[in-house]
């Protein structure tokens, strides 16, 4: 049996491992060449605690107020677009606290059965991830913060994740090295985190020496269909035939799911990173900076890693460097004594995480083609999440029970 992948960041190179390991000779497809798509340069968070979707009430209330603030954390950048308009009427449907609780379950379990998979891949030779399970800190300066870390732990609890809510003295024992400036922190002890860099480039070496071919540069650009099946997959450089396609092409997959009769709502959501090699900083705890919105991450030894923002504009838009700029201003905030970098465009990375319209991914089978299955639509959990989705890709191409149920995930819900 053939399978091509559509897609070669985290999610379709975890499909691409587990169809491989069960048989199936797989063909990836990359409009690039799969060495710096947003599976790199994220935070490397691996966070059963991320179970609140991006679609809340109170993102649409300080999106507007962060609208016009260049170095703001989330910003939509106005324009006519009538995807962007789809979109956002269906993000703001969805931001209801009724649905932000519905999306708690299905994106812990997920999470934790993601967090059980790259756990198993520690007994792969040849694939390094950097692991550590120390948790993950979320750090508050403000009243108002801390009265939302007391009740995110409460929802914790009640969903089975070890949290625990530190106050600065407590926090400040667990690193020593670097003096903070806040109140207090909830601690997600059920979260551990890696090094991307080193997953994306060791898992790519290990699929290709166990025979998954590589084609790379090549943009889908059609699909035969005959009969309720894809045929062929076209692209600039070819014409492929395969068993069953996974189209995993992050925040490209919305164009292309128009062209198989499936409706996607989704916007390239840009972030933001800046990785210190070597450095002076010392942390010992990744952390998230609540009022900053900023993610910080100790990785692979001597590395950390700023990330953050979310900048829904056009996937050709060129960066801006004011967004990083916002990010080392909230990270000196929390850390005074810091040495942070300018904010200049050759040490940044920046890419486009795939948001859907109601913060939960896309994965499942499609109902007009027998042959197809969905997986994307990560947003900002895309790492968290890649090693699960592959292996429920696995499971639904197999015809097996998934390891969850996937309803909440149904890529056709907004048809």
């Amino acid at each position: 049996m053939k399978a091509i992948i559509i897609g070669g960041g985290i999610v379709g190179l975890s499909s691409a491992l587990y169809l491989r390991r069960s048989g199936w000779e797989v063909t990836v497809i990359d409009r690039n060449d799969l060495s710096d798509n947003c599976s790199y340069g994220n935070a490397g968070y691996v966070c059963p605690s991320h179970f609140v979707p991006l679609a809340t009430p109170g993102i649409i209330k300080q999106g507007f107020k962060w609208m016009w603030n260049s170095k703001s954390p989330f910003y939509v950048q106005p324009r006519l677009s009538k995807s962007l308009i789809d979109w956002g009427l269906l993000f703001m449907k969805s931001a209801t606290p009724e649905k932000v609780k519905a999306a708690a379950i299905p994106l812990r379990d997920i999470g934790l059965l993601s967090q059980q998979a790259y756990l198993s891949w520690q007994s792969i030779p040849g694939i390094e991830m950097a692991y550590e399970h120390k948790g993950l800190m979320e750090y508050f300066q403000t009243p108002e913060k801390e009265e939302h870390a007391h009740h995110f732990c409460e929802d914790a609890l009640k969903l089975g994740l070890e949290a625990e809510l530190l106050s600065y003295e407590q926090v400040q024992a667990l690193e020593p090295q670097t003096r903070l400036n806040i109140k207090g922190a909830l601690w997600f002890k059920c979260d551990a985190h890696l090094y991307p860099n080193k997953v994306m480039i060791s898992l790519r070496q290990y699929l290709f020496a166990n025979g998954v071919v590589f084609r790379s540069n090549e943009e889908v650009t059609g699909f035969d269909k005959k009969a309720g099946t894809i045929t062929h997959v076209r692209t600039t450089k070819g014409v492929y035939e395969s068993d069953k396609i996974i189209l995993a092409a992050g925040s490209w997959s919305r164009e292309l799911a128009a062209q198989l009769n499936t409706r996607l709502p989704m916007v390239g959501g840009r972030g933001y990173s800046v990785t210190l090699e070597d450095s002076p900083n010392k942390l010992n705890h990744p952390a998230v900076l609540m009022e900053g919105r900023v993610a910080l991450t100790p990785m692979d030894g001597n590395k950390i890693r700023f990330g953050g923002t979310m900048e829904i504009t056009s996937l050709n838009k060129p960066p801006r460097l004011s967004r990083v700029e916002g990010i080392l201003n909230a990270v000196q905030r929390y850390f005074p004594d810091f040495q942070l970098p300018r904010a200049e465009e050759a040490n940044v990375w920046y890419g486009f995480r795939p948001c859907s319209a109601d913060g939960l991914p896309y994965i499942g089978r499609s109902s007009s083609y027998k042959n197809l299955l969905f997986a994307t639509g990560h947003a900002m959990v895309g790492m968290s999440l890649g090693a699960g989705t592959g292996q429920l890709i696995s499971e639904l191409a197999n015809e097996e029970k998934p390891s969850m149920d996937l309803r909440p995930f149904d890529p056709e819900r907004f048809n």
